[in-house]
Formats: C-alpha cells, sequence, structure tokens
C-alpha cells in the first residue's frame, strides 16, 4: 500500500491542481453564481463522485484504451463538448433563479445538477488522461497492489476535490445570493451562466495541439 508520505505529497500536488481553474472548477462556480450555494454544493458532489468512475475506467485500462485511440478520444470528447452546451442551452431558456429552499421542486433540480455533473465529469476524456497522467508518478509497483493504490489514491482525490470544490461552491453561492437579491440581475446572471457552459463546451470541442 502507499506510505504516509506519497499520499501526504499526492495530497499537496493534487490541492494545487484541483484549485487550478478549469471547466470543472468553472461550473461550479458558474452553478452557485446562477442558482445559489445548494446548486453549487450539487454540481460539486457531482463532479467529485464522476472521479471514483474515472479512477476504476484507470484500474481497468479503458482510460487508457480511450486515450491511446485518437477516434475514441475524439467522440468522447465531442459528445462531452455537445452536453454542456445542451445544459448551457437548457439554463438560457429556462432563466431558472436561485433554487427554493425546503421544496421537493429545490430538492428534484438539485438531483438533475448532481447526476448532470456526473456525466460532465465522465464524459470528458481530459479528466481520464489527467488520470492516467498524474497518478502514476505516486504508485510504488515494488510495493505491489497498483490497483489498490489507484484505488486510494482516486478515493483520496476524490475527498480532496469536495472539500475543495465545497469552499468555491459555498463563495460563488454566496456571491450569487447577494446578486439575486437585485432583481434586474437574476436573468442577467442565469444566461451569463448557460454562456459560460456553451464555452466550456466549445472549449472541450475545440482541437488542441
Amino acid at each position: 500500500m502507499l506510505t504516509l508520505s506519497q499520499l501526504t505529497l499526492f495530497s499537496l500536488a493534487s490541492i494545487v491542481l484541483i484549485f487550478t481553474p478549469g471547466p470543472d472548477i468553472i461550473y461550479v462556480v458558474t452553478r452557485g453564481m446562477a442558482q445559489g450555494r445548494r446548486a453549487a454544493l450539487a454540481a460539486t458532489a457531482g463532479f467529485a463522485l464522476g472521479n471514483f468512475v474515472h479512477t476504476f475506467f484507470a484500474v481497468i485500462g479503458l482510460s487508457a484504451l480511450i486515450v491511446s485511440s485518437a477516434t475514441a478520444f475524439a467522440i468522447v470528447r465531442y459528445a462531452g463538448a455537445l452536453y454542456l452546451a445542451w445544459l448551457g442551452v437548457r439554463m438560457i431558456r429556462s432563466r431558472s433563479g436561485l433554487l427554493p429552499e425546503g421544496t421537493a421542486a429545490g430538492e428534484m433540480q438539485c438531483r438533475s445538477i448532481f447526476r448532470q455533473s456526473i456525466v460532465a465529469n465522465v464524459m470528458n476524456p481530459k479528466v481520464a488522461l489527467f488520470f492516467l497522467a498524474f497518478f502514476p508518478q505516486f504508485l510504488d509497483r515494488a510495493r505491489g497492489g497498483v490497483p489498490l493504490q489507484m484505488l486510494a489514491l482516486g478515493t483520496t482525490f476524490v475527498i480532496l476535490t469536495f472539500f475543495c470544490f465545497g469552499v468555491v461552491a459555498l463563495g460563488a453561492g454566496s456571491i450569487g445570493s447577494w446578486l439575486h437579491q437585485r432583481s434586474s440581475l437574476g436573468d442577467r446572471i442565469t444566461r451569463a451562466a448557460g454562456c459560460v457552459l456553451i464555452g466550456l463546451g466549445l472549449r472541450l470541442a475545440w482541437p488542441q495541439r
């Protein structure tokens, strides 16, 4: 199994990378600004748990297959891009504001955001590439049990993602709640959030050299 020093080094490096601006953290901020803290925390939980799927894929080798095949990588990338763009269009058309507290409708929206965030994370092949490039640096093959080591790293990364994104979600949600108190800004914020999600989809689809 992994040593304490390995886990400590992995955790420190992970925290730096988690807070690095990217599609996932921007998505959480967008949800918080547009729909409040509950929506942002639902997105946080979805993205964090989605990393368990990528951990499983990395262990069984599916991520390596996707990354090594240009066609498979492109298919997953474009599917993920379309999904993000679709979520953005839905947000613009619905113009939904802050999630209502203590209502069945609010709970349903939270669950929907949670599921959407898992799908958005799983359909981002760049996350699979990140896992394959980052995790092996902290594996000790001499100690054996590489799949268990990968699982330990993945679990640690999920926990760190939840807490780091959670801090961002609370901050973005508080700002969003304050902005929504000014009724003239509510629809503009939601439309802007939808445009951000569409932009994230375009960024994911855009070929990078």
